[in-house]
């Protein structure tokens, strides 16, 4: 194994950094203390046992990635900005045209995260930084990504977050002028009941949104067509009509429910208003009134019961299906697949979201029909709607689907994890693949390869 032997690697833990150490110390601290009290409350009131394996040090996950996803309420933007300003002429020796005539300066595809104030759950920014410099100086372009992550790590819904960093950047860097386009996404997960009536349920709310200041305070005016040009032809896609009209009436999926009355576990609530005020908010802010019932009624859809699993007039351990001990030849079955059935699920580490898609294989003696789509969904939905971990979900759906077909199955899971951008590590982009194999699938390496090459690509999150 050359340098990756097992003595350097046992070398590498001893004397190098050790792991986690991306992670803030957050650890025994009131307000980390606090969050984890509340996170336990949370849990007891979905059925959990904290002290299970998988959850036992879950309140102090949450607790860390809340306090570092939000800890933007504790740094100033004129910190970052001060000394980073460097003079730089320009070709004709004029106030603002420092990078020559025209001067704009453009940053493009800084992505974020950040906190929904309305209903708590993160949501993705691609944010694109542009200003016209003054004064013969220009900034370094690292602080433009720097400024907008502290008002990103905070609790926040588009147009503030806009508006904050340009104004932030306005008056710190003093430019002609300052632009600021956000295109932000939301997931809008459903609720476990609807999503068994809606098939074609839109798992994103997309948002642009703009600031502009100075040359840029006129939506029509030219610095504005230049900036959304050098956005452009980098195929960043780009609506005029909608930046220069962009509205949030509708961002937060929460806001747009049916305003029905029902029953709300309390001390969740006042848990999770406890947690906002560890964060540094007060929940008395009209913006946040209402957003610990939200956050509980969403985080209800997860709760652990013991109810039958009802399958679309299916009732788990009471369906025919074939007898596991009945001997068909391979030869006499044939194989089917049920491609890209979305799911959503809550990840039990860090009660963040998970999404993506599953993709399902069986074998199915000829002459019997295929099992239904309708019902391999159904099975999906019932395992999602779980505090749950990827590797656990791909195994519960194979051994389901196994249960009502005799045993041969494969179940692949592609999944992107908040817990995987709204933390230190912070890698925009990724996904999570997870297989498990069942029966024939298990020692036909033919098979596997035959179902996985029939799986195109696919696009487990929005792009923008």
């Amino acid at each position: 194994m050359g340098a990756l032997d097992e003595g350097h690697f046992n070398e590498e833990l001893e004397n190098g950094v050790p792991f986690g150490c991306h992670e803030m110390g957050f650890e025994g601290e009131p307000e980390t203390i606090a969050i984890e009290d509340a996170v336990k409350v949370l849990l007891q009131g979905l059925g959990e046992d904290i002290n299970r394996e998988g959850l036992r040090k879950t309140p102090l996950r949450v607790a860390k990635a809340l306090r570092e996803g939000t800890k933007g309420y504790k740094q100033k933007a004129k910190d970052i900005v001060q000394g980073a300003l460097f003079p730089e002429v320009g070709v004709d020796n004029t106030v603002g045209q420092a990078g020559g005539v025209g001067g704009l300066v453009v940053v493009r595809d800084l992505d974020l995260f950040s906190y929904c104030e309305s209903c708590l759950l993160p949501f993705q920014v691609k944010c694109h930084v542009g200003y016209v410099p003054s004064d013969q100086r220009v900034v370094g372009l690292s602080k433009l990504s720097r400024v907008a992550d502290v008002f990103a790590r905070r609790l926040q819904e588009p147009r503030r977050l806009a508006d904050e960093v340009c104004l932030a950047l306005h008056y710190g860097i003093k430019p002609a002028g300052v632009a600021v386009m956000l295109q932000c996404l939301h997931i809008h997960f459903p609720n476990l009941e609807s999503v068994f009536l809606d098939s074609n349920h839109k798992g994103w709310v997309k948002l642009p949104v703009c600031s502009g200041s100075g040359v840029f305070e006129d939506k029509n005016a030219d610095a504005w067509s230049d900036f959304l040009s050098l956005l452009k032809f980098r195929g960043i896609s780009v609506n005029e009509t909608s930046m220069r009209h962009s509205s949030d009436q509708s961002w937060c999926p929460s806001l747009s429910l049916a305003s029905k009355v029902e029953p709300v576990n309390q001390a969740m609530v006042t848990a999770v208003a406890s947690i906002l005020r560890s964060l540094g908010e007060d929940p008395s802010r009209k913006e946040l009134i209402g957003t610990p019932a939200r956050f509980v009624k969403w985080l209800m859809n997860f709760q652990n019961t013991n109810l039958e699993m009802k399958l679309n007039s299916f009732v788990f351990g009471k369906t025919d299906h074939l007898n596991p001990d009945e001997k068909v030849s391979c030869e006499e079955k044939q194989m089917q697949s049920e491609l890209n059935l979305p799911f959503w699920s809550q990840c039990e580490h860090h009660l963040l979201p998970f999404h993506g898609v599953v993709h399902i294989g069986y074998m199915c003696s000829e002459g019997l029909n295929p099992i239904g789509k309708s019902l391999l969904r159904s099975i999906v939905h019932f395992y999602g709607f779980k505090l749950q971990v990827q590797e656990r979900l791909t195994r519960q759906i194979a051994e389901t689907v196994s249960s009502f077909l005799g045993g041969d199955v494969i179940v692949v899971v592609e999944a992107n994890h908040t817990c995987m951008i709204s933390r230190g590590i912070e890698k925009f982009g990724s996904s999570t693949a997870t297989i498990a194999v069942l029966g024939r699938y298990s020692t036909d390496s033919a098979a596997r390869a035959l179902f996985l090459q029939g799986i195109t690509k696919t696009t487990v999150c929005e792009e923008f």
